[in-house]
């Protein structure tokens, strides 16, 4: 008995009753032109916990940590080593309350804030848009803000707009210039709000249509001449209406990206815990992240009746998983540790975005450093990258590569009366002509063997990467940092046209093939 998931470039058959059923068929076509945008590896900062303040920023008079002006040396140097395309900031749910006059001028002149989203703190605004925006040039990344809509003015957003963007003589471009900064930043990507369903503004559908449009106008103007990519706020997981709704109100010209919001999370009553989980709750978490592709599916289906020619892109901005926090830390910071399960939804998610990229052009990884799914954590003068971070810096290698379409047959990863497929590929071909084939096994008992036939591909000789550990629960600890880190990987096999490979269970697999 076979199952067949049509997964839009890619067509995979979870074999129910069969067993070594997994094999993959690369379709690769030199006249394909669809390209894994390398803006799916983007990452997310919001005012959140320790995610700015002592994670990324610990201020210009700290001496012991390394900084250049306030930004941790280590966290540039790990996020450069990553390529990251681009991060988002200040929100989040933050954002709706972020007013960015706050944040400019003098430090010691600027207001504080309340955070009442996150742990009730006061923050002091030292970290704001010139020290983000600096920061990214640092981090030789893309900015991404996010506006204020929920509790913000249309001239509001306009102003940020002319502050950062515009090079010419006016009250914002003087205002930036007296404040420091004399060229501007020409800042591409901007949110239109965040979860305007939600924390953004408890808005309906049709409400927020409407006041997108609006604010969407003046951000630039109605020919948006400033070239910006407006992002829409999107869906929440399955709210297929809220798609069809933006889709349906609002103008292609007016709007660049729709987003969308999807967590692997087993209840939001009861998330379970980051590292003691059980089999039970491993499972209904791959569960949860496996979701994601028919999320993208039917979200991609509707924008497709709308926008048949794609010129509107799904963009996945904020992703991950999502468990209680760690025991004694504070509840609203969302620090949560960071096991092989998270290896495993990383992998997973970047196969299902790159075998999307006709339509998923942009997504962000919920959060960066010490909140949710971290690339980084941090203590003090201390920083570790996490399994996460190691899948991200595995699977860069698809940034801005060619999608090479496939047909994947995998076996199931059962538990009691359910299943999901528990092999998933994604495979892209780079401008050398290298062939780089990612391959994860979510099964944490069972090894999958499987064959992949690179079709018109000729290989000649195939090398690669593993991400795996001893046990699934194993994490890095500021007591053994390395204890997880990706090894060479010398046993896929060429045989003819064929690379036949053993996945140990929870594993991430790169191959380079030549």
């Amino acid at each position: 008995m076979i199952k067949q998931f049509f997964l839009g470039s890619i067509l995979l058959s979870a074999s129910i009753l069969c067993i070594g059923q997994n094999t993959v068929q690369l379709e690769f076509d030199s006249k394909q032109t669809i390209v894994i945008n390398k803006h799916i590896y983007g990452h997310f900062a919001e005012h959140l916990g320790r995610c700015i303040y002592e994670g990324f920023y610990v201020g210009e008079s700290n001496t012991t940590v390394p900084h250049t002006k306030g930004i941790r040396n280590d966290v540039v140097e790990a996020l450069k080593k990553l390529q990251i395309p681009n991060l988002r900031w200040p929100g989040g749910c933050f954002a709706d309350t972020y007013h960015w006059k706050d944040g400019i001028g003098s430090k010691e002149s600027r207001p504080t804030i309340v955070n009442n989203w996150w742990g009730g703190v006061t923050e002091d605004n030292s970290f704001g848009t010139h020290d983000f925006l600096d920061m990214c040039e640092l981090l030789e990344t893309e900015p991404y803000l996010a506006g204020n809509v929920g509790s913000g003015e249309v001239q509001e957003l306009a102003d940020w707009v002319q502050y950062v963007n515009f090079s010419g003589r006016g009250p914002m471009s003087d205002l930036r210039k007296l404040n420091g900064r004399q060229e501007p930043w020409s800042v591409k990507f901007w949110g239109v709000g965040n979860e305007a369903w939600g924390c953004g503004g408890n808005m309906t559908a049709d409400y927020y249509s409407d006041i997108y449009r609006k604010y969407a106008t003046f951000m630039s103007d109605w020919g948006n001449s400033g070239g910006l990519y407006r992002v829409a706020s999107g869906a929440s997981s399955d709210d297929y209406n809220w798609t069809e709704t933006l889709m349906k109100k609002i103008p292609s010209s007016l709007m660049k990206g729709v987003a969308l919001h999807h967590y692997a999370v087993i209840d939001w009553s009861k998330k379970g815990p980051s590292i003691d989980f059980t089999e039970e709750q491993y499972f209904k978490t791959m569960k949860s992240a496996w979701f994601m592709n028919e999320l993208v599916e039917k979200h991609s289906a509707i924008m497709d009746k709308y926008d048949p020619k794609g010129k509107i892109d799904l963009v996945v901005d904020e992703w991950g998983g999502w468990y209680e926090v760690e025991p004694g830390t504070n509840p609203g910071f969302l620090y949560q540790q960071n096991t092989m399960r998270d290896a495993m939804i990383a992998g997973m998610t970047l196969n299902i975005f790159n075998n999307h990229a006709r339509r998923v052009k942009m997504a962000n990884l919920a959060q960066t450093i010490n909140v949710l799914q971290a690339v980084i954590l941090t203590e003090g003068e201390k920083m570790l990258l996490t399994p996460t971070y190691h899948v991200m810096e595995m699977y860069k290698v698809h940034q801005d590569a060619t999608l090479i379409p496939l047909k994947l047959t995998s076996e199931d990863f059962t538990f009691k009366d359910e299943h999901i497929p528990a092999v998933s590929v994604s495979a892209s071909q780079n401008s050398s002509g290298q062939t780089h084939i990612s391959l994860v096994n979510i099964d944490p008992k069972v090894a999958k063997k499987i064959s992949v036939d690179m079709g018109e591909i000729n290989a000649k000789a195939v090398n690669g990467r593993i991400l795996t550990a001893k046990k699934l629960r194993d994490y890095n600890s500021f007591l053994e940092p390395q204890k997880i880190s990706p090894q060479q990987f010398t046993a896929a096999v060429l045989n003819g046209g064929k690379i036949e490979v053993e996945i140990p269970p929870f594993s991430v697999i790169v191959l380079q093939v030549n």
